[in-house]
């Protein structure tokens, strides 16, 4: 039942905060059917809600013009959620965002009941939030920063940006969304340059400066489905890659799979590990991480790139080497 009131409370608080909504779009919100939004529209109406109902294309639920819902007592775990919400926030931007979040927790603080307060400290003491970041990002802060503002504000900049390749371009980009994935901060949005859309990495972003000039960004654009997008298709060249580790380091190989990776186990204790990539640079080095204890498969290009790779490396500590 607990749930259900939890629901109730949402869509009474989604129709005072954007007005009318369609069954079908407070259905998504809420992960339930139609014919559940219904049900609840009947609960509403028995407890006095004033809920108004229009059929047709542009109809849908609202409240009552003038009705709002009295303040609201924060469960406890709605409590521990907007901390915690609070700490991953400042953890993924850091110096950006650090004074809203000691602002909204110290409002928080202001407000919970004492015996409230209590509960949501015990609960932080065994719920952690960290990790997020792969890397420290402190020396891209401001660049991050210039880029949240630019894109909140729809306003155009222009950039210094050095590749993968270590190519340095000056671009002007019209920013659409940042986004965090794998640890790392991208950009995505439309480059004059190139003229299409395209993605940057924030760290190598060498400089940030607004133009002044002020963008639109398309209305069919969504930054979640370009990124999907991005992600699922292949470039133009790809290798197949198959790696075998020993039954040593096979628990580590385990540990770190990831959803594009496909592991196979073998009876002696060993796993094979594959997955496609775009060149074989970076596979060759994360191989050599694993020393003896890993041997290329396949491609014969990759086997080749390592065992040259090593005997570079031997090379330099030949024993007549000064």
């Amino acid at each position: 039942m607990s749930n259900v009131a939890t629901r109730l409370i949402s869509i009474i608080l989604m129709l005072q905060s954007r007005g009318t909504l369609k069954a079908c779009e407070l259905a998504e919100e809420l992960s339930v059917s139609e014919r559940t939004i219904h049900r609840y529209m009947g609960m509403l109406d028995e407890l006095g809600i004033p809920i108004y109902s229009e059929r047709g294309p542009y109809g849908g639920f609202s409240l009552v013009r003038g009705y709002k819902l009295p303040p609201l007592v924060f469960t406890p775990e709605e409590a521990t959620a907007l901390y915690l919400g609070s700490e991953l926030v400042k953890d993924i931007w850091g110096a950006s965002y650090h004074d809203a979040v000691v602002a909204a927790t110290a409002k928080l603080d202001n407000v919970l009941p004492e015996a409230l307060l209590q509960e949501v400290k015990q609960a932080q003491r065994g719920l952690l939030v960290t990790g997020w970041m792969r890397r420290d990002y402190g020396p891209w802060a401001p660049i991050l920063d210039d880029l949240r503002r630019s894109v909140a504000r729809r306003r155009q900049v222009r950039m210094v940006y050095q590749s993968f390749r270590q190519e340095t371009t000056e671009r002007t980009l019209d920013p659409y969304a940042l986004a965090l994935q794998w640890g790392n901060w991208y950009v995505m949005g439309y480059c004059h340059l190139r003229s299409d859309l395209r993605t940057f990495r924030v760290d190598r972003i060498q400089a940030v400066e607004p133009t002044g000039a002020v963008f639109a960004v398309p209305p069919d654009f969504s930054a979640r489905e370009y990124l999907m997008r991005m992600a699922g298709e292949r470039p133009a060249t790809y290798y197949q890659v198959a790696v075998r580790f020993e039954p040593e380091v096979a628990h580590i190989v385990r540990q770190r799979l990831e959803e594009w990776q496909q592991l196979e186990e073998h009876d002696d204790g060993s796993v094979t590990l594959s997955f496609e990539a775009s060149d074989l640079a970076w596979p060759c080095r994360w191989v050599l991480t694993y020393q003896d204890k890993a041997t290329v498969i396949a491609p014969r290009e990759l086997a080749d790139l390592v065992r040259d790779t090593a005997r570079a490396i031997a090379a330099r500590y030949t024993d007549d080497a000064a």
